[in-house]
């Protein structure tokens, strides 16, 4: 009989979350890689480097991935002939696991968890607790799957009871471009099919553990049913254009995984949860002689790629930006930003609206100034800040008013699309709205020189902070006119898909 100490347990669980933090999964980093090969779409191409070059020097600098380092999701299938040597439950030994992770000082990671016991969504500031799932199995061992999920993607989970006649791929098919581009394209799309309403979220989210086969899968065809309908999947989301970064393109998933489950004769539940750029997990057993050991990939397994600005950017001065500067940015531009930028998301944003609401003086003068969308991880060593890329900017949209009519500002830096009621303050106001790229967020890093917080500094991550920027990369995501290439992009490279017979199938 093994037996499973919680030494063992807690340090594999926290060695893993570290791991994943700056190493993508090696199927993900050649997937990505293929990718970046085969895209014609300049924007795409471009966000696709900056990925995969921020991938790389975060496995070098062993720093996050993403700013957003995720909700710990934990898959244990224990086997019945295992003894655990522990001294607490078996959640909170894993929970420990997570806190020695999440505040290792060597590589501390961002506290995204709020606690919803009371509502007050108050920051749990360790990531505790982990969503444990556990099966009883046959054997000896433990084996556990470790995620990082991260918001933008998790926020794009998408469930529907279908009727029993309802076609998969129809439903696949008209869901996919709801979601925008918040879950941070190119990434993977998991499916659930079957069971109950919760069985079938389950088993999406399990099916994004899998290796990305892709490539393989299609080079020898498929062989089931499910993997027809992989296939199917693969090549017709792709054919909708949308992209890296939902800037159009070829590539917007690299992967389609299904698992299924014996479901009643009346219903069809079915589940689709994307990964993101920042696609990551572990696999890892315990037999009792020992903590787990993870294996770091090489250097040489990232593809010869080196993001660089495009020679043609327009640089920006923040210090001196006014209403004439934005109305000049034109939809696609590529903007390199120097001087001070404020940051500020959903808390801020509701604490603001509450003062403005309330006729009290801002903490901040927004005056020409631009806000960008960010919870940033801490710094550590000489770094004025940790990874801070971009995050969703639609759950701002309901404070874009206000924030344009009533403080000065002149432009927004998030990721993915603006909802119409946030285009139109942005037309109204002849504002303008940036994209950095999510999955990037090392890279945007080394643009901010200093760092330091202005207000709500209780809010943690969530406070605003006043980033020193030079050469920060963005691009022009709705312009002065409220155009937006979220919306012309993916329509464009749709169309040029059919025209050009363009292979976006091939793995």
């Amino acid at each position: 009989m093994a037996t499973i100490t919680q030494d063992d347990l807690v340090r594999s669980v926290a060695d893993a979350l570290q791991f994943i933090s700056y190493y993508h999964p090696l199927d993900y980093i050649r997937a990505l890689g293929r990718a970046y090969e085969r895209e014609r779409s300049p924007a795409a191409k471009d966000a696709i480097a900056q990925i995969l070059t921020n991938s790389r020097m975060c496995a070098e600098g062993h720093r996050p991935i993403c700013q957003d380092t995720g909700i710990v999701n934990v898959f244990l299938k224990i086997g019945m002939g295992v003894r655990f040597d522990f001294d607490a439950p078996l959640e909170e030994v894993v929970n420990e696991g997570v806190r020695r992770a999440y505040l290792d000082p060597g590589n501390k990671l961002r506290a995204s968890v709020l606690d919803e016991s009371d509502f007050g969504r108050k920051n749990t500031r360790d990531n505790t607790p982990a969503v444990v799932n556990v099966q009883l199995v046959a054997g000896d061992r433990v084996e556990v799957d470790v995620a990082a999920k991260g918001g933008g993607s998790e926020a794009k989970s998408r469930f529907v009871m279908l009727n029993p006649s309802d076609s998969i791929a129809e439903w696949v098919l008209k869901t996919v471009p709801t979601m925008g581009a918040g879950w941070c394209p190119p990434g993977m799309l998991g499916i659930g099919v079957g069971g109950t309403a919760e069985k079938a979220m389950l088993i999406a989210k399990e099916a994004l553990m899998e290796p990305i086969d892709m490539a393989e899968l299609k080079a020898r065809g498929p062989r089931s049913k499910i993997e027809e309908l992989r296939v199917e999947l693969y090549d017709k989301v792709n054919a909708l254009g949308i992209g890296a970064q939902g800037l159009g393109g070829l590539s917007t998933v690299l992967d389609v995984k299904i698992r299924t489950y014996p479901a009643h004769a009346a219903n069809r539940p079915v589940a689709m949860i994307p990964n993101c750029a920042a696609t990551r997990h572990a696999h890892f057993v315990l037999d009792g002689s020992g903590p787990a050991e993870f294996e770091a990939p090489r250097l040489s397994d990232w593809p010869a790629v080196t993001w660089t600005p495009d020679a043609s950017s327009t640089r920006v001065d923040l210090d001196r930006l006014n209403r004439g500067h934005v109305a000049a940015w034109k939809p696609g531009e590529r903007l390199l930003l120097s001087g001070k930028l404020l940051t500020g998301r959903d808390a801020a944003h509701q604490r603001i609206q509450e003062l403005i609401d309330d006729k009290r003086k801002l903490p901040v003068d927004f005056t020409n100034r631009v806000i960008y969308y960010v919870g940033p991880v801490d710094p550590v060593r000489d770094e004025a800040v940790g990874p801070a890329g971009p995050t969703t900017a639609t759950r701002m949209d309901k404070f874009s008013e206000t924030m344009l009519g009533n403080t000065g500002l002149l432009a927004m830096i998030g990721k993915g699309e603006r909802g119409p009621a946030a285009i139109e303050a942005i037309r109204k106001h002849k504002a303008a709205y940036l994209i950095a790229v999510g999955g990037a967020a090392y890279l945007v890093a080394k643009a901010i020189r200093k760092a330091r917080v202005l207000a709500f500094e209780d809010l943690g991550m969530e406070a605003i902070y006043e980033f020193e920027v030079e050469d920060m990369p963005v691009t022009v995501a709705v312009d002065s006119n409220g155009v937006s290439v979220h919306q012309t992009g993916p329509a464009q490279w749709q169309q040029r898909i059919v025209e050009l017979k363009l292979p976006v199938g091939a793995a």
